[in-house]
């Protein structure tokens, strides 16, 4: 029975329960399972992620302080890798993941008192101290003990001499019998370095090299090398010191050691390697070299680390036999063997080819350990095409990856305000990268533009992107321009192709290509191109989703639910809403059974939409214009700016209920105070539209966003002349 360090109360321990949140905790011991949720402890900053910041307690255990615990924006923390923080025990998992939460206290002697925690009990720290000097001295003296008693066995020597002949014998005629720690030399991912040795073989190397020196006759015979092995054997090898050969894909520095992502054919692995806390080991190491490396395989939070023993530059022929070897396996797994769209259609086929090259870019990213960067347009369909690459990506990385929270770091999706990759966009990309490569050690990403990114007026982004030699390729149904086919490395752009981009959509376009970049979710994404249409539906899109168990009505509350979620939080990729309604499990009419999710949200979409419709009704201003007529509406007075619907949505659905009523050419106008957006039954060539209007207005500012599909764009004082320009325009050009 003792008294609580702060009140004095007596307790059994060293704190009351009413007080343990008014002490911070020293973690000393072993296991997460050791931990007591609910208190505060002691730790330092491991690193950042997209999602958090993870936080090791103590030598043994790591916990994520996720982003929504913080009483401020991430991207505000100070805390740099190797900060002492305080944090509070939220939750330990069954599976020893560890929950923290954010501490207002931030420095020691804010705490009422401190103790450490050793697993087993709680100690002040002066008699941890005092048990620990005691531990000092008693090994101590052993040690001494010991050398005394060596130096009076000299006879032994001899013995131990023949004992280390023996093992180094028995280690020369060793061969390798385990057929899955080997490389079978006769697979594509072996090389003329052989096979693995055997877990026997490793413990005999091991066992000679710690016998102690001795003055036996040396031996000509170098010790045997270790064989190389591959990353995606070595889960059966825990406890085994292998050998790999690779590149390095990622460099981080902890609190504790420096951590090497290493990637050869076949995976990547995280290997860490202890020089001094906080201390980088191997400095001349970075990113992008070829190594050799030799460690001990352990488990690591759950996930499979090795412990770097050696690792060493490799140079000439020994760098070129890893590259070629590691260039080889990516070409043959990344490419698809063949291309099977998901249905005959022309648009399509029309870009076969250009499907497999942006699968075979997504694929070889992952295998490259290089970050996907998924920007679409925040809309329906743009939210389901980027949810169609992000559904095949994910199980890749997990496949591919042996971090836990790998997709986390090797996958983001974020969309994008409109369909132009501009600048601002690009520059947020840019620094966000850069940041990623200081802070994680990451390598530049592959960004995949969907739904957008088509035309000339994204090539300013992309031009920034090629200059730090970051990859990109797009994906979209719009008239694209020419100009983009040498910005970007693959575009997957019917129009380039020739082929008529009228009944086609963005999504039909990504889903084709994630099926190629994941045969096994193929199954999963065959419904999306039909959620994608809000008209004229192609019927082979409609029978694919038909037979995945998904009616029209499930397909379109589908639709309407994205559309709606699209546009609240249009920045934010709301991945795991987004899965719900579009991957949940439904019943045979494809509606969600818990809760009818996409039923319930959709019909907000229609309650929403049909009261802004009617108010734009009763706003419409029609003239004729050569036979055409022109539904003119005040986009600025007669909607709400910041409600949805959107006003590209609005327009879309007004068109779509209005034309049918009218007998010649029909044109929908929506002018605001300095934007023109045009719907017409006939197709227009807003560029052209843009130029007409510019060569009426000259001091207009006029200019055109979003190629032949866009919009146009003015100075708010030239509104009324633009307006005139633009009736007169489209009733030369529909007449």
């Amino acid at each position: 029975m003792g008294n609580c360090i702060i009140c004095g109360t007596p307790v059994d321990g060293e704190i009351c329960e009413s007080h343990e949140e008014d002490a911070v905790f020293e973690f000393r011991g072993t296991s997460a399972s050791q931990l007591t949720p609910g208190r505060y402890y002691r730790g330092t900053v491991d690193g950042y992620a997209d999602f958090g910041v993870f936080v090791d307690i103590g030598d043994h255990v790591t916990g994520l302080l996720h982003r929504s615990e913080l009483d401020q924006r991430l991207e505000s923390l100070d805390w740099e890798p190797g900060d002492d923080v305080f944090v509070q025990v939220l939750d330990v998992r069954d599976n020893g993941n560890v929950d923290l939460g954010w501490s207002i206290r931030q420095r020691e002697r804010e705490f009422r008192g401190k103790l450490i925690e050793t697993g087993d009990d709680e100690y002040r720290p002066e008699e941890f101290e005092d048990d620990a000097d005691e531990s000092d001295t008693e090994t101590t003296t052993e040690t001494t003990t010991s050398e005394g008693s060596a130096a009076e066995s000299d006879e032994l020597t001899d013995d131990r001499a023949a004992t280390a002949g023996e093992l180094q014998a028995a280690a020369d005629e060793t061969e390798p019998e385990s057929e899955t720690d080997a490389v079978d030399e006769q697979s594509p991912a072996a090389d003329t370095a052989g096979s693995v040795a055997s877990s026997g073989s490793v413990a005999t190397e091991s066992a000679a090299a710690s016998t102690p020196a001795t003055d036996a006759e040396p031996d000509d015979e170098s010790e045997p090398a270790l064989k190389r092995t591959t990353i995606e054997s070595i889960e059966n090898q825990v406890g085994n010191v292998v050998h790999l050969e690779g590149e390095i894909t990622g460099v981080r520095q902890t609190s504790g050691p420096t951590v090497f992502e290493l990637r050869d054919e076949t995976a990547t692995v995280e290997c860490a390697a202890f020089e001094e806390a906080g201390v980088r080991a191997y400095p001349d190491v970075e990113l992008d070299d070829v190594v050799a490396l030799e460690g001990e395989v352990e488990h690591h939070h759950g996930d499979l680390q090795v412990e770097t023993e050696s690792l060493d530059i490799l140079e000439g022929d020994e760098r070129d036999t890893v590259v070629d070897r590691l260039e080889n396996a990516l070409e043959r797994e990344a490419r698809p063997a063949d291309v099977e769209l998901l249905a005959d259609h022309d648009a399509v086929a029309a870009v076969e080819s250009n499907i497999a090259d942006a699968a075979t870019a997504i694929r070889r990213a992952v295998m490259e350990a290089r970050p996907i960067v998924v920007r679409h347009g925040a809309t329906a369909d743009g939210y389901v095409a980027g949810a169609a690459i992000e559904r095949a990506v994910l199980p890749l990385i997990r496949e591919k990856h042996t971090r836990e929270d790998a997709e986390y770091h090797y996958f983001e999706r974020r969309p994008l305000d409109g369909r132009v990759y501009d600048m601002d966009a690009a520059t947020n990309d840019v620094t966000s990268m850069l940041e990623a490569r200081e802070r994680h050690g990451e390598q530049l990403p592959l960004v995949v533009l969907v739904d957008a990114g088509s035309t000339v007026e994204s090539t300013d982004g992309y031009e920034l992107l090629s200059l730090y030699d970051a990859e990109a390729l797009v994906i979209d149904d719009s008239r694209a321009d020419d100009e983009v086919t040498d910005a970007v490395g693959v575009d997957v752009a019917p129009s380039l192709a020739g082929a008529d981009v009228s009944d086609v959509t963005s999504t039909a376009l990504a889903t084709n290509v994630a099926a190629h970049v994941n045969d096994d979710v193929r199954d999963d994404l065959e419904h999306l191109p039909a959620v994608s249409y809000w008209e004229n539906t192609p019927e082979a899109y409609l029978d694919l989703a038909t037979e995945a168990g998904y009616d029209e009505t499930g397909v379109s509350e589908r639709r309407e639910a994205v559309a709606l979620e699209a546009y609240y939080q249009s920045y934010k990729d709301k991945r795991e809403l987004v899965i719900d309604l579009l991957f949940g499990d439904g019943d045979e009419s494809g509606r969600p059974r818990d809760g009818d999710l996409a039923a319930h949200v959709s019909e907000q979409f229609r309650d929403k939409l049909e009261t802004e419709l009617e108010t734009a009704r009763e706003n419409l201003t029609v003239e004729g214009v050569n036979g055409v007529t022109v539904s003119v509406l005040d986009t600025d007075a007669f909607t709400h700016r910041y409600n949805f619907p959107t006003t590209i949505l609005l327009l879309d659905a007004l068109h779509r209920s209005e034309r049918d009523r009218a007998d010649s050419p029909y044109v929908t106008l929506g002018v605001g105070d300095d934007e023109l957006h045009v719907r017409a039954t006939a197709p227009v060539n807003v560029r052209d539209l843009g130029d007409s209007i510019a060569e009426a207005v000259p001091n207009g500012g006029v200019s055109v966003v979003g190629g032949q599909d866009g919009h146009v764009e003015f100075l708010p004082g030239e509104r009324d002349a633009v307006r005139e320009a633009a009736l007169e325009a489209l009733g030369e050009t529909l007449a």
